[in-house]
């Protein structure tokens, strides 16, 4: 309220100084109806703000002078000296007590009801007032054009542009340290002027929200529903350019909420819900981005009807729809000529809207997110940078290309090396694995249509992270921090939808800034590590609506199967040679270890082989296949088998049968024992000095399922204990302890003599069904 005031006072004290001549000028000629104009909307301008502000007596003041020129203007009075005396008079008297409420003193409202009396008609003389007219403070804030700021901003970006050319040219060549002090004294102060001029165009976004309260009361009222509206971050600042552009898209949004999200009184009666209707809008700061978010408690967005509004319009094929996923569903809203509204109203039903929302918001760089709550409302997530004037960005090289990532999505920027590192190719979609996080990869070269430098040598990932998603982009190299000034590009360039702008950087090589949101999108990256808050919930339960992602793949049989994508790590090719049938079953030799591998056919010997290394929480185990294919998502019914077994059930892909293998009945049959660490069974070994236990026992232990060691950490307790010629060790709790003694002869005591394998199987078994020995 104090930043309206201000304003107001500002903008008054404008008009007053020119307003004086001007009423002496229209006195001088009575027929100028613009001078009456401008005069007339002067004093019900000042009417409105007071009543706005709360200012009563100016109110009641310009209230009295708008009814007399009102009369004027309809010839009711005519401009006699007295009239203008009179009006004259009472601008005199708002000029003090705006000059008053600017100071913060007050003003004795005697004779302001003899100013009122003198605008009567037949009044002959004005009464005088009885406060002398109050000292203007001197003004400390001065009002600029846009044009103007403009100027500034664009100044102040060359300026930027000059320093970052300096210092790349003082980085070429051995600079004097007192040179190197002096561009450090020279970027602190632009960066310094580059804020202050940053913050000229800063507005707080109440003058965004200003207007939604008697605009939500007004749609709820014709639509005849009962809505609640609350407001927050009202003090977050914004571009005022950017608040201008976001004005159109926020009041569109709203009404939106009210007539298509928001129900009835007596169909949220039924719903059982609370007859009063929720809307709330949102502001705040998050890094160097703006988030808007406008939530209801509506009824949220029906997608099977909007598939049948697409359909019925002819635009797009059922089919085509029905394998959307649950986020491109949501985002249908967004399509061109598209409405759920039946009917034409004053408000909605033209199909035109949201599509068009998202292109201004996409415009000045921002995006917009849905999250969807069928029969409990919709939430939007409007994301804008805070200003359209010098962005961080990081300067990038790919085929001979330079290219500008803004800063602020980048969450890290890693090397294609070392173990943390891994590049897989799951059906046609490449994956990076960075310390066991996989993200969606995409090869920018390839995006781009161009060549990598240097194709052998290793590439840099750049980690996005855009909130609702996150990936990696590869590139050729990184080459440079700059803030740069970023502009919009050519028509046909934006048309492309993966870059945000153009750039002239130092170099004076004209550069591109890529659009993350628009790389994600040309990828067919959607919804894929999710991060943000209360989305990860939303996907989870819209992935358990829409189906199975699945793996298709040919299997050695020549069956075309799929595997639940949740449990493939990657996709890889091994030599044949490193696959062996041994202890009676195929195993495979890789990465150091051995892995069980199940496949319904012998794998054709000589030639590489590929493998689906599948892996859960525990255990790991590898499937043998004969080629890979596309990744889809099984959202129809699957019909179950004949009988328990590797197959859990047969579903249509492009309407052929595809087997859908059971995970659990192939970690079961052949991952068992893949068991790791401390999930398997203790097997506590006593004293074993000559190493027997651990080479001749060892092996069948751990066939058995067993771990064994001969200390246990800390909390561990053991399922079994073995011990050889010795007594049992201590253990924190009773086990089952199988003794076995060197001594053939012994073995009537109690113990088992160390080569009776029968006996020692059997011991074994015993104890495991709780037996004692």
């Amino acid at each position: 309220m104090d930043d309206l005031l201000q304003e107001f006072i500002l903008e008054t004290r404008e008009t007053l100084e020119a307003l004086s001549g001007e009423i002496v000028a229209w006195e001088a000629d009575p027929s100028d109806t613009a001078r009456l104009d401008a005069i007339f909307r002067f004093v019900h301008t000042v009417k409105g703000s007071c009543g706005f502000l709360d200012l009563p007596r100016l109110a009641r003041l310009s209230h009295a002078a708008e009814d007399v020129l009102a009369q004027v203007r309809s010839g009711e009075r005519k401009p006699d000296r007295a009239l203008v005396n009179a009006v004259l008079a009472i601008v005199d008297r708002i000029s003090e007590l705006v000059e008053a409420i600017d100071q913060g003193v007050s003003l004795p409202d005697s004779g302001e009801e003899l100013l009122i009396a003198a605008l009567a008609a037949g009044s002959d003389e004005v009464a005088a007032t009885t406060a002398a007219p109050a000292v203007r403070a001197a003004s400390r804030s001065v009002r600029l054009g846009v044009e103007l700021l403009d100027r500034m901003m664009s100044g102040m970006s060359d300026m930027v542009l000059a320093r970052n050319e300096l210092a790349r040219r003082l980085r070429d060549v051995d600079a004097d340290p007192a040179l190197d002090a002096s561009l450090e004294r020279l970027s602190a102060t632009v960066a310094e002027m580059r804020d202050t001029v940053t913050r000229t165009r800063m507005q707080k976004i109440d003058a965004l929200f200003s207007a939604l309260p008697r605009m939500v009361r007004d749609t709820a009222a014709t639509l005849g529903k009962s809505v609640t509206l609350s407001l927050d971050g009202s003090d977050v600042e914004l571009d005022r350019e950017m608040i201008e552009v976001m004005r159109d898209p926020l009041v569109h949004i709203v009404r939106n909420a009210i007539d298509h999200g928001i129900e009835s009184p007596q169909e949220r009666r039924a719903a059982g819900k609370r007859e009063n209707g929720r809307l709330s809008v949102a502001a705040r700061q998050s890094g160097n981005q703006i988030i808007i978010e406008i939530a209801d408690d509506g009824r949220g967005i029906d997608t099977d009807r909007l598939i049948r509004k697409l359909v019925k319009n002819g635009s797009r094929s059922e089919r085509e729809l029905m394998e959307l996923s649950a986020r491109a569903r949501i985002d249908l809203v967004f399509e061109p000529g598209l409405s759920s509204k039946d009917e034409v109203t004053a408000i909605s039903g033209r199909g035109v809207g949201m599509d068009v929302v998202r292109a201004s918001i996409e415009q000045i760089g921002g995006r917009i997110d849905l999250q969807n709550r069928p029969g409990q409302g919709l939430l939007i997530a409007i994301r804008v940078p805070l200003t359209l004037s010098i962005i961080p960005t990081i300067v990038v090289g790919v085929g001979g290309l330079e290219l500008a990532i803004p800063r602020q999505p980048i969450e890290e920027i890693v090397r294609d090396r070392g173990d943390a590192i891994r590049i897989d190719l799951i059906g046609d979609t490449s994956v990076a694995t960075v310390r066991d996080r996989r993200l969606p990869l995409v090869d920018l070269a390839r995006l781009l249509g161009t060549e990598r430098t240097g194709a052998d040598a290793q590439m840099m990932l750049v980690i996005i992270n855009l909130g609702s998603i996150s990936f990696a982009i590869a590139v050729d190299s990184v080459l440079d921090n700059e803030e740069l000034v970023i502009k919009p590009a050519a028509p046909a360039v934006m048309a492309t939808g993966i870059y945000a702008g153009q750039t002239l950087p130092d170099s004076g090589r004209p550069m591109l800034m890529l659009d993350c949101a628009g790389v994600a999108r040309a990828a067919g990256i959607s919804g894929a590590t999710v991060v943000d808050r209360d989305v990860e919930a939303v996907d989870a339960e819209a992935a358990a609506a829409e189906g199975i992602r699945v793996l298709l793949f040919e299997d050695l049989d020549g069956v075309r199967r799929a595997m639940p994508l949740a449990i493939v790590d990657r996709v890889e090719k091994v030599d044949a040679s490193a696959i062996r049938h041994s202890a009676g079953r195929l195993r495979l030799a890789v990465d150091g270890s051995i892995v069980a591998l199940a496949a319904v056919a012998p794998p054709p010997p000589g030639e590489e082989v590929l493998v689906l290394r599948l892996r859960d929480e525990a255990s790991e185990l590898g499937y043998a296949v004969a080629e890979t294919g596309d990744i889809v998502t099984l959202a129809g019914d699957i019909a179950p088998p004949a009988a328990p077994g590797m197959v859990a059930g047969v579903a249509l892909v492009d309407n052929d049968p595809v087997e859908l293998l059971d995970p659990h009945w192939l970690f079961t049959h052949h991952g068992a024992e893949a068991i790791e660490g401390d999930r398997a069974p203790i097997c506590l070994i006593g004293a074993d000095p000559s190493g027997w236990i651990g080479t001749f026992l060892r092996p069948m232990l751990e066939g058995y399922g067993y771990r064994v060691t001969q200390r246990l950490g800390p909390e561990e307790q053991p399922a079994i204990v073995l011990t050889l010629d010795a007594p049992p060790p201590d253990t924190v709790a009773p086990a089952p302890v199988v003794r076995l003694t060197s001594d053939r002869g012994a073995a009537e005591t109690g113990q088992i003599y160390r080569y009776d394998r029968a006996a020692l199987i059997d011991a074994l078994q015993r104890a495991v069904t709780g037996g004692r020995r």
